[in-house]
């Protein structure tokens, strides 16, 4: 008979996992990398959920490829901060979670566990928006239908009790695959003009209001880098453990810098690919503004044809649903370490999906469907305003000594950290003042 499980298992019990996949530190190098390629692919579909997708089209739309150069420097920001998390989980064994319950006091835990939790939820909220969009525009299901049917994609947490950790990386693989594909079959489809994709990437005044311009490049920077991400990558890097090598925690840390490098170089490329078919499809014709992803599916059909309106689609659903593996993940991984709670993958599913399904379906109701673009951005805004409060604690674990003994941050690498979290704080103000 079936019958629900009763504990926290594997693969989405951190504990469970932990050194689960070993690497033979005496294999040849491109072996080793194979094998431990996977936890910046978890770390990746972060970068690319709706949320991005919101402020990547209207900054399209709105100034071409103007912006372009932000979204790869949202990208190299993200890329740092996500190497000193792993780094902090190689080196001392300890995610981010668990080390912060370690370092600091009950208010200060208490206050941290409370922020990424709603960090995980202002990311879920945008996931159900993604895919009660993707329903209605490739099913012609109601929206609010299409959030309650969200809730039931607790089925594949459950269909996935008890197997192993790649599992949950090769679905994960699947779907930035499907996003991957979507998007560079619709940009080939549209014809970008190369040479100005090319300028876009130079930091230049992209004309226009530039006060919206500012606000956009904020908005960019919210909607990339995601702090409940700096607690999953400091954990699902333990799954991996390297043997028999003379120097096997430094090889693990270079193979770990490679697998985030090329997955977030990946995201960086989609959110690109994002921002170029929309500044071909609506900015170089004389399109209207568009600020709602919506309002650009049904612009692409008559300007690029139905095959590419159906490939948005399918790369929009594949992008909301991404957060069931990740985010469960997560929500453990923050739950366990903050609270040394352990409750079954389905149960932390459920609360996490339930938190976002209340707003998600209430903006809705009260706001109307035409408001799922201001939902999308807001729940980015959330976001942007909880990543200080993750940044601080891995900033000053990673510069400790006595915690990292020689893998500590260099002294120009706390400058540089250091100059991030003053910068990222100072965006969270002009984004609020210019929203």
């Amino acid at each position: 008979m079936f019958s629900l499980p009763r504990t926290a298992t594997a693969p989405f019990c951190p504990a469970e996992v932990q050194g689960s996949i070993r690497i033979d530190g005496r294999a040849p190098w491109w072996q080793r990398l194979r094998r431990f390629a996977g936890p910046g692919l978890l770390v990746a579909v972060g970068y690319m959920d709706p949320g991005n997708w919101a402020t990547d089209i209207e900054a399209g739309s709105r100034f071409g490829y103007g912006l372009l150069w932000i979204v790869a420097l949202s990208s190299l920001v993200a890329m740092v901060l996500q190497l000193m998390a792993a780094r902090l989980g190689l080196v001392t064994g300890l995610d981010l979670a668990q080390a912060s319950r370690n370092h600091f006091g009950p208010y200060g835990r208490i206050i941290q566990w409370l922020s990424a939790e709603l960090s995980i939820i202002a990311c879920d909220v945008a996931e159900v928006l993604g895919c009660a969009l993707a329903f209605k525009l490739l099913f012609g299901v109601p929206l609010a239908w299409g959030v309650v049917l969200t809730a039931f994609d607790t089925v594949i947490v459950l269909g996935m009790k008890g197997k192993g950790f790649r599992q949950i990386e090769a679905v994960v693989l699947g779907l930035i695959a499907t996003i991957a594909l979507c998007f560079a079959i619709q940009v080939f489809m549209v014809g970008p003009d190369w040479q100005a994709v090319a300028r876009g990437l130079l930091p230049s005044n992209p004309g226009g209001d530039l006060h919206q311009a500012v606000v956009l490049g904020l908005g960019i920077v919210g909607a990339t880098i995601m702090p409940h991400n700096l607690y999953l990558h400091s954990s699902v890097v333990q799954t991996r453990k390297v043997e028999s090598g003379k120097h096997s925690l430094r090889d693990t840390l270079t193979l770990c810098r490679v697998d985030t490098v090329v997955s977030l170089l990946l995201a960086m490329l989609v959110n690109g690919a994002i921002l170029v078919l929309a500044g071909t499809a609506f900015h170089a014709v004389g399109q209207p503004v568009v600020d709602d992803i919506e309002q650009a599916y049904r612009l692409i059909t008559p300007l690029a044809g139905g095959a590419a309106a159906l490939l948005f689609g399918l790369a929009l659903l594949a992008s909301g649903q991404s957060s069931t593996l990740t985010g469960t993940v997560a929500g453990q991984v923050i739950m366990d370490g903050f609270l040394q709670i352990r409750i079954p993958c389905y149960q932390r599913r459920l609360i996490t999906r339930g938190l976002a399904l209340l707003p998600a379906l209430l903006g809705v109701l009260l706001l109307g469907e035409g408001a799922v673009g201001r939902m999308l951005v807001w729940s980015q805004v959330v976001l942007s305003l909880q990543l200080p409060l993750a940044m601080w604690p891995l900033l000053r674990m990673t510069a400790s000594r006595q915690l990292m003994g020689e893998f500590a941050l260099s002294p120009l690498m706390q400058v540089v950290g250091w100059l991030l979290f003053v910068l990222i704080c100072g965006a969270n103000l002009l984004l609020i003042i210019g929203l």
